[in-house]
This record gives structure tokens, sequence and C-alpha cells, in this order.
């Protein structure tokens, strides 16, 4: 029995002793910030939802009351054909999300330049296999929107509100 349990606690033991840590948001330059983005657009609110769950930076509703503004631009979902089979039927599609933001103080300064955010993904495609490939493709442009979320929060640590 001492045995068993010695041998399930090693893993967890060398887990905390390795520094693993989730993946949080920390060290934002400023203590509030406002997202100013159109209407629907995801990474707008998987930046909302990170911000509402920090501790250090709040979301503040307004330009006027926030230390920073984050200006996102329209999000723009792409999806180009990129090869056919022989018989002229789609094989591969390329996905796209383009993406601009820029980041100003409360008064309109530029604190950092806008930047242009473009990601690309591949599928392929197979008639038979409509839902599936409707699912992957969700679950791609999913994996864009994180990946521009995580870009921006990175930009947004690297600058400090005097920059």
């Amino acid at each position: 029995m001492n045995r068993r349990l010695f041998l399930a606690a090693i893993p967890a033991l060398l887990a905390t002793g390795c520094g693993f840590q989730l993946r949080r948001l920390d060290g934002l330059p400023f203590t509030s910030l406002h997202v100013d983005a159109p209407h629907g657009g995801a990474v707008a609110q998987r930046i909302r939802s990170a911000l509402i769950s920090n501790k250090h930076t709040r979301l503040a509703a307004s330009a006027a009351e926030a230390g920073a503004v984050l200006v996102l631009g329209q999000e723009t979902r792409s999806k180009t054909i990129l090869s056919l089979s022989g018989a002229g039927r789609v094989t591969e599609y390329r996905l796209g999300l383009r993406l601009t933001y820029g980041i100003r103080d409360k008064d309109g300064r530029t604190l950092a330049a806008d930047e242009t955010i473009e990601l690309t993904r591949d599928i392929t495609y197979d008639d038979a296999r409509v839902l599936a490939k409707s699912a992957e493709e969700q679950l791609l442009y999913r994996d864009m929107e994180d990946g521009a979320t995580r870009r921006i929060m990175r930009r947004l640590k690297s600058i400090g509100p005097g920059s």
C-alpha cells in the first residue's frame, strides 16, 4: 500500500519540482486597460476575459478611466483554395486570420505603433467528411485567435506607460 502511494506521488513531486506553472497573465504595466474593438471580435472577447480574471490589471469601461487603450481593428477571416485534385475537387484550403491593433494612452497618444497580425493554417479537405472538416476548421480558427491574443498580450507586457 505504501509503495503504491509512493509510486503515485512521484510524478506529482517531479512536476512541482521542475518549476511548472500554468500560463497566466502577469506583468502588464497598466493598472487598467480599455479594449476598444468592433462588436463580435473573438480576440477582443478573449482579451477581455483575460483581464477580468487578472488581479493586477482591471478592464476599464471607458478610455477616460483607463491607463491605456487597446484599439483593435476588424478581425478578418479568409478561406482560399490551396490545391485541387485531378477531378477538379478541392483537396486543401488555406485559412487565414488578419487583425490590426494599436495601443494608445487615454489622451490618444501612441504607446505602440499599429501592427497587423496575419496568421494562416492549411487544412486538407474531403467531401466524405464534411462535418469533421468543419469542426477542424473551427478549431484552427480558434487556435489562430488564441495565437493572436497571446501576441497582443506579449506586446502589452513589453511596453510601459511612459514608453
